[in-house]
């Protein structure tokens, strides 16, 4: 593909675009497993990896702001920081914006796991192969962006 290349008819866009969620289902969820395999190695949950590494990319949040990040329901996110704050992973902390939702934030523990955690992952897929490019990559992620902004209004709750 280049950058002359015409955008596609919304007919052809809508059958290319079935090929990217026949294939990111199946490695969300190998992802996924492979993520709760190493559970008891690392203590932590699918849910509280998303929520840890949420927190260390974009800093302190509410259980609701977390929800609505990730498309996920405020109850499950809800349980998610509750199973880190059990494990002195995350902490709740005055918001002042808002006192009846607290801020919840990493705690230097939860830093170090969610770093252990990535590390390893990224030693993981440095093994992926077919010689991929930046703009190939960029290009993936343009699509995927594209596509979740599409269902940006779909309620989780």
């Amino acid at each position: 593909m280049t950058d002359t290349d015409p955008p596609l008819a919304p007919d052809a866009l809508a059958h290319r675009l079935t090929e990217v969620f026949t294939l990111v289902g199946p490695l969300y969820r190998r992802v996924q497993r492979k993520v709760e395999q190493a559970e008891p190695i690392e203590g932590i949950s699918v849910g509280v990896r998303a929520v840890l590494d949420l927190l260390r990319g974009h800093g302190p949040m509410t259980v609701p702001q977390m929800g609505r990040a990730q498309a996920l329901s405020r109850q499950f996110v809800q349980r998610m920081v509750n199973d880190a704050a059990a494990q002195g992973l995350v902490e709740a902390v005055p918001n002042p914006a808002h006192q009846r939702s607290s801020l919840i934030r990493l705690t230097a523990e939860g830093e170090a796991a969610i770093t252990a955690v990535t590390s390893r992952e990224h030693t993981l897929l440095r093994e992926v192969g077919g010689d991929l490019t930046d703009a190939e990559v960029t290009a993936c992620l343009r699509v995927l962006r594209e596509m979740l902004a599409l269902f940006d209004h779909v309620d989780v709750n």
